[in-house]
């Protein structure tokens, strides 16, 4: 067997053991063997320890495991933590950090390597070979045991956090905090409660159809049931608007795509049984939107592929899922669907946890809605092992606390109970109008993507529809919509406000949001052809999406029209330049355009420095702050293992935001901000202060960013942000707009810290 298979057989095996120590005695036995040494030796930090311990051996005495130590500083094992790189000896007893260990039989060993055990930049442990031989070890093998190294180093971390490993005192490790990714606000404090698919699309065989009438016939039967299935599952979520409760009828449309239901069809024409025609089907949609790196377009995959498991189940057992639920429960998964949600008696669920997914999933917009604090993305929660334990939810800052102590439960159990106060008390702040204590109106909009972000104006109190995203009608069809389908889905956006402005973003896919039928391949899709590039390059796509609008626009006369990923005066020219084109077209053949408005949204880095020129060419500006910051600092927001790079606060970001409004006030022109920055209480000081007209955001934000911009004067805003400019840590930034709203009664929106 060569030496990569050993390495992917031994890697397997540890993900698959029962248990860590199951885990360490299949690499030091298989280590020993494949590399044909003497011994091989696994040391490791255990928690609240400060010495290495030996925790599995294949060449040394077993009676050593568990009582040989070494400080962390000690010995040729300390000298590989304390360096936390490999050490490479030929003859290790000759070294000056060499110290003998009696009675372990190591006194025989010559040739020493050892290999850090490091996972996210902490030491878990050292992984050691010897031979009785001197030698030097080659590249390869110390290759071959770092690899180990960061295989065994994950699972470490995962008996850690599920308290298999435990340290001297033989308890169990309390408060392991697991970072995520914040997906609704709040806190809970419950029992995890996992769940997963029981059809496992991936694991279907190829298998020849011996009936192919019969095949399409178990197929369609269980995709009726599933349609049926959808339908019940949104009577069952009766209690939220019907806006809301749309997505559902997105389901319905994907389920009786012609690229679903025909491209399975013709898979089990061509010799598939049916499993494994809706496994090719449904792996083909996913992996399309897998490869998209826009967080709220790739969240599609989940509901494709969840979709799939549905008709996939319905075909092998024909019976629905049913999740056990008591009161209480924490909702966890790798991915948890919208309709799993739906399964779950809503007054049993308190929290929701998944390792995979992003603040813009499904299942993340239907929890803002339904009030239930969730994280997103928690990556490094062994999600398999958690099952029965006592979790805690912050749906602030974006993470979980197992195995919480006495002291930490009661605390988040506290701001549970703060939280509920909190939220009736900002009930009544959501009908008033964001005027400033000096009587500065700032219009609150809110951003869109599905209508099922929707809710009537006179409930939302918004002032209208800061963005619109217009991809959605683009994705769940099998090809682009035509030029009345547009105009009759941006009419009802429009008729939504009748009297308010309502922001439609031009179409932005490509590259990173490609569609089933116009592929786009790239290497750095996140930096390619995609959003302006895209129309550009296709007026005919384009003219169709634009004539639409001004169509849709005749009977409200409320059009704003945003153009995405604009990086040059050039691209603005030639945007406008066939907006014109559409609007003289319609006037062609008799319609009337009512007056409307352009835009261009702030979101790299070159528009940011040109700004005053863009706006001089426009009638507004709106800095598109999610995706500005991760251009200016290089961090993916959706993306748990830099999250924490990922600063609003940031000195740059603040340069940026305040260039992006010097530039628009002098050509004249307002500028807002949409993004997940504006529903951050302490940061929407900063951006009153800059000098921002207006925001929009997520209807779950409004009451919380009413209520600031309530509190505090532009004039107190102002000095905020000259206060914090001067200051180069964003955590001393983020100190001073706490301390602000403590000063202001605001107490209840400080951001959670660290704990």
């Amino acid at each position: 067997m060569s030496r990569l298979a050993t390495l992917q057989r031994i890697v397997q095996g540890v993900s698959s053991s029962a248990g860590l120590h199951s885990a360490l005695e299949l690499i030091v036995n298989d280590v020993k063997t494949e590399l044909g040494v003497d011994v091989c030796s696994i040391y490791l930090s255990l928690p609240g320890s400060d010495e290495l311990t030996l925790m599995a051996t294949n060449g040394l005495l077993p009676w050593a495991v568990g009582k040989v130590k070494l400080k962390l500083n000690e010995g040729l094992v300390g000298l590989v933590a304390d360096h936390a790189e490999p050490i490479n000896l030929s003859d290790a007893p000759s070294h000056p950090r060499y110290k003998f260990l009696p009675d372990t039989g190591e006194e025989h060993f010559h040739a020493f390597l050892g290999v850090p055990i490091i996972h996210h930049r902490r030491l878990h442990g050292v992984l050691v070979i010897q031979q009785a031989e001197q030698r030097s070890f080659d590249e390869d093998d110390v290759a071959f045991l770092i690899t180990l190294g960061t295989q065994l180093a994950v699972a470490i971390s995962n008996a850690e956090t599920t308290g298999e490993l435990i340290g001297p005192d033989n308890e169990r490790h309390e408060d392991v905090f697991i970072e995520g990714i914040a997906g609704s606000p709040g806190v809970a404090v419950g029992t995890a409660v996992v769940v997963f698919p029981e059809a496992n699309l991936e694991a279907v065989p190829d298998r020849q159809a011996e009936d192919a009438k019969a095949e399409k016939n178990c197929f369609l039967n269980a995709v009726a049931q599933v349609q049926q299935d959808m339908v019940e599952l949104k009577e069952r979520l009766s209690m939220l608007p019907p806006e809301d409760r749309i997505l559902f009828d997105a389901y319905m449309m994907m389920l009786n795509s012609d690229t679903l239901i025909k491209g399975t069809l013709d898979y089990i024409e061509a010799g598939d049984w049916a499993p494994s025609a809706l496994r090719k089907t449904i792996l083909e949609h996913t992996r399309v939107f897998e490869e998209m790196e826009d967080s709220y377009l790739g969240e599609r995959a989940a509901d494709v592929r969840d979709l799939g498991q549905r008709v996939l189940a319905r075909m092998q057992t024909n019976q629905s899922r049913q999740i056990n639920c008591p009161p209480g429960s924490i909702l966890v998964s790798h991915e948890i669907s919208a309709t799993q949600l739906a399964e779950v008696p809503q007054e049993n669920l308190i929290g929701l946890v998944c390792s995979t997914g992003s603040s813009s999933s499904h299942v993340a917009i239907l929890a803002r809605a339904l009030g239930i604090p969730t994280v997103m993305g928690a990556s490094k929660l062994p999600v398999g092992r958690v099952d029965g334990r006592e979790m805690v939810v912050d749906g602030y800052l974006g993470r979980l606390c197992l195995q919480p102590s006495i002291g930490v439960r009661s605390e988040y159990l506290r701001l549970a109970d703060e939280e509920r106060e909190l939220s009736e008390e900002l009930l009544t702040e959501a009908n008033q109008p964001a005027v400033t204590l000096d009587g500065k109106r700032i219009p609150i909009f809110v951003n869109s993507g599905l209508l099922a972000d929707l809710l009537p104006s006179q409930k939302a109190q918004a002032d209208g529809i800061g963005l619109y995203r217009t991809e959605l009608p683009f994705m769940v069809r099998d090809q682009f919509p035509s030029e009345d389908e547009q105009t009759s889905i941006y009419r009802k956006v429009l008729t939504s406000f009748p009297d308010s402005p309502v922001t439609l973003r031009t179409l932005d896919v490509g590259g990173d949001k490609a569609l089933s039928y116009f592929p786009v391949v790239e290497d750095n899709p996140f930096l390619g052809w995609r959003g302006i590039r895209i129309t550009l390059d296709h007026p005919e796509i384009f003219l169709a999406q634009l004539r639409a609008m001004l169509r849709a626009s005749q009977s409200t006369g409320n059009l704003h029209i945003l153009f995405p990923m604009i990086g040059s005066v050039q691209q603005l020219e030639e945007a406008l330049g066939l907006l014109s084109l559409a609007e003289a077209e319609l006037e062609q053949h008799g319609v009337s355009v009512p007056a409307y408005k352009t835009g261009v949204m702030i979101e790299i880095p070159s528009a940011v420095y040109m700004a005053e020129q863009l706006a001089e060419m426009v009638d507004f500006l709106s800095v598109g702050s999610n995706d500005l910051i991760q251009y200016l600092l290089a961090v993916d927001r959706n993306n748990s293992m830099v999250a924490d790079l990922y600063e609003d606060t940031h000195p740059a970001v603040l340069m940026a935001l305040k260039a992006s409004v010097e530039g628009a006030h002098r050509a004249g022109k307002p500028i807002s901000l949409c993004g997940e920055m504006a529903s951050d209480p302490a940061a929407s000081l900063l951006l009153l202060g800059m000098g921002f007209d207006s925001f929009s955001v997520s209807l779950a934000s409004l009451p919380r960013l009413k209520w600031v911009m309530r509190s505090f004067s532009t004039q107190q805003a102002k000095q905020l942000y000259e206060y914090a400019v001067e200051l180069a840590d964003p955590a001393a930034v983020r100190r001073l707009l706490d301390e602000a709203l403590v000063d202001a009664g605001l107490g209840g929106l400080v951001r959670p810290g660290k704990r």
